[in-house]
């Protein structure tokens, strides 16, 4: 299960929404995490892929739910989410260029 964990962190770190997708269908990892619900996890899987995986990752891995350390790990997903969001906004208005009529 050992090499099973490294796959999967190292899958989860580039595409995090397929990571956590396939989480949902073929375990019970995001049921436990969430209690059953399915609409947060939905909305974290659109909104914030990296908060959402590395929640249920850490609910799941080592002792039931989330403590401790285990919040600044997820509190770090968090950071890493909205830097995504924010270097996607900054390169795009680096990239379009005003146009100007010869």
């Amino acid at each position: 299960m050992a090499c099973g964990c490294c796959l999967l962190g190292a899958f989860g770190a580039f595409v995090p929404r397929i990571t956590l997708g396939l989480i949902w269908l073929f375990t019970d990892w995001v049921a436990l995490a969430f209690d059953g619900d399915w609409i947060v996890p939905l909305a974290g899987l659109v909104l914030l892929p990296y908060t959402t995986l590395g929640y249920v990752a850490l609910w799941n891995w080592g002792t039931p739910g989330v403590a401790g350390f285990d919040w600044f790990l997820v509190a770090l997903a968090f950071l890493f989410d909205i830097g995504h969001y924010s270097s996607g906004y900054y390169g795009r208005g680096r990239s379009v260029t005003a146009y100007e009529p010869s």
